[in-house]
């Protein structure tokens, strides 16, 4: 598969190596000159491209930056990327500790929402709530006692089992997290964020859930 990664941080960079591992074809892009990703570029045999360009063709896009930073992504970004191809969001709104006051979300609005409303497209939440470190090294296989449930929140479809498919390949048991505008119950501060649970404690957590955000994760 082709995969457009924007953004080479901890989970953009994690990403790259895993996908690139398990034989995808994965272009990734910073906010800079693609020279500046050379070395994992080497490390992974990813393609190292423009932002602009890490969409074109892609059958699944990943966007994976600062949330302060999504608006400043170029118009029509991953509008290059194949017919119906899925783009997952992995951002958090850290408005204390990174991002500043983003009024939408303040106001309600899930995270998510808000990223999809930016980028044009619908978009799918997974990736946000789990240590990259894990991400790096915890996949395992389907059946594994205590392998980690990721959940997905984003619009049934074609798309949204791409997605499922992706995260099982990755090693982890993929949950449905309901549609985007449910995104909110796995938001940093939720039961489920940040957590290594299994499938039913992650079903559990996402059902109890409260939309009020919590304190430390307000401006």
């Amino acid at each position: 598969m082709r995969i457009g990664i924007i953004g080479a941080g901890e989970i953009g960079g994690t990403l790259t190596r895993r996908l690139t591992s398990l034989g995808h074809t994965v272009a990734v892009s910073n906010s800079r000159d693609p020279q500046t990703l050379a070395d994992l570029a080497a490390e992974t045999g990813a393609t190292a491209v423009w932002a602009a360009d890490a969409a074109k063709d892609a059958d699944l896009v990943i966007v994976s930056i600062p949330q302060k930073n999504v608006p400043d992504l170029a118009a029509g970004i991953v509008a290059g990327a194949a017919p119906g191809a899925p783009v997952i969001e992995t951002n958090n709104y850290y408005p204390q500790q990174r991002d500043g006051l983003i009024e939408e979300i303040e106001a309600g609005k899930p995270e998510s929402v808000w990223v999809a409303e930016h980028l044009g497209v619908p978009v799918y939440k997974v990736f946000n709530g789990i240590w990259w470190k894990h991400l790096q090294n915890k996949g395992v296989p389907q059946g594994t006692e205590g392998r980690i449930a990721l959940p997905i929140a984003g619009e049934p479809g074609p798309a949204k089992d791409q997605v499922f498919q992706l995260v099982e390949e990755l090693g982890f048991d993929a949950v449905d997290g309901g549609t985007l505008a449910e995104s909110w119950r796995q938001q940093p501060g939720t039961p489920v964020y940040g957590k290594n649970f299994g499938i039913e404690e992650t079903i559990a957590a996402l059902a109890a859930t409260s939309p009020v955000r919590p304190a430390e994760f307000k401006a």
